[in-house]
């Protein structure tokens, strides 16, 4: 019943149901509950078992990729960092299988400023792109079998669900390194412990403090790093990590078309300096690190750096746009 913490062995049920309800009002009444209420580990990790065990699955020839990705709820409202640096890390060599879907409970998810930015998403090209040109856009609509009335509602709810949580952990190509920003500090263990109990070899749950759902240019981030079965709680602050500016300039946007025309602006090495690029840079840097492929994450920055000032990073998402037109 609501206000109890749902059994693993009722996951499969659980699930069933929600995905199966058609009354909107109904579904509208469960969420706004369950967020009362409070999402517990067990139910993120019992229902991503599940939508993991289903899901329509991309195999990578790589041996090494990431994830980055936002539960979204952010009140911030930033534009689509993580999306942004997914290319920025793939012109470093990084080998990104992006999982993502549209918006929801912010103003643009990564599949509508993708849209913007010439990628069609859902077309069923994500496993040749991430093996042929190492990026892929793996549209969760198609890879995982979720009704179109619970997707209605939650847009209409206003707040973020477990649906936000359960998202980023069933990545259908199974990324082994994932960067996973959530909307709230106290969502930073929990989705952790998740993560460490459905598999992953290392990754980063982060939360900028200033209320992002990505790691911070301005104040702490928490962080907890998951290495397989263990799990460590810290903070960073960003003048310890890299020498990217500070200051706190507007990265906000209002709609997809906004934030697809700051990234391209980022991309093309046209706002070097800025607070835009500075926190693609941060994000992306820490892909690189979890990953093992910088040692340290101010050498990520510097990959991330390279990425865009070569022009790497903005032909990652020429290609993109261009394989998943075919």
């Amino acid at each position: 019943r609501l206000g109890r913490n749902a059994a693993p062995a009722g996951a499969e049920t659980l699930l069933d149901a929600l995905i199966s309800e058609t009354d909107e009002a109904l579904l509208a009444s469960l969420f706004a509950a369950w967020n009362e209420k409070g999402i517990a580990e067990d139910e993120i990790v019992v229902i991503a078992s599940v939508l993991r065990h289903r899901c329509l699955r991309v195999t990578s020839r790589h041996d090494v990729f990431a994830d980055i990705v936002g539960t979204g709820g952010s009140l911030a409202k930033t534009f689509n960092v993580s999306t942004a640096a997914a290319f920025v890390a793939a012109g470093g060599g990084l080998a990104i299988a992006k999982h993502g879907n549209r918006a929801a409970t912010s103003a643009s998810g990564s599949a509508d400023v993708l849209e913007q930015l010439g990628v069609r998403p859902g077309n069923g090209s994500a496993e040749r792109c991430l093996n042929d040109i190492g990026i892929c856009f793996m549209f969760a609509p198609e890879h995982h079998r979720l009704s179109p009335t619970l997707a209605k509602v939650r847009r209409g709810l206003g707040f973020p669900t477990i649906f936000n949580c359960v998202g980023p952990l069933c990545n259908p190509a199974g990324a082994p390194h994932q960067l996973i920003g959530v909307w709230n500090a106290e969502l930073v263990p929990i989705m952790a412990n998740a993560l460490s109990r459905l598999g992953t070899k290392r990754s980063w749950i982060v939360h900028g403090k200033s209320g992002l759902d990505e790691i911070a240019i301005s104040g702490t981030t928490a962080v907890a790093e998951v290495n397989g079965n263990s799990v460590t709680q810290f903070e960073i602050e960003p003048e310890a990590m890299s020498p990217v500016r500070k200051e706190s300039e507007n990265i906000r946007t209002s709609s997809p078309a906004e934030s697809a025309a700051l990234i391209r602006t980022v991309l093309n090495g046209h706002a070097a300096g800025s607070a835009a690029e500075s926190i693609v840079l941060m994000n992306a840097a820490a892909a690189f690190y979890i990953a093992g492929a910088a040692p340290t994450f101010s050498d990520g920055v510097e990959m991330a750096t390279v990425s865009i000032r070569s022009g790497a990073a903005s032909k990652k998402l020429t290609e993109l746009a261009e394989a998943t037109q075919i």
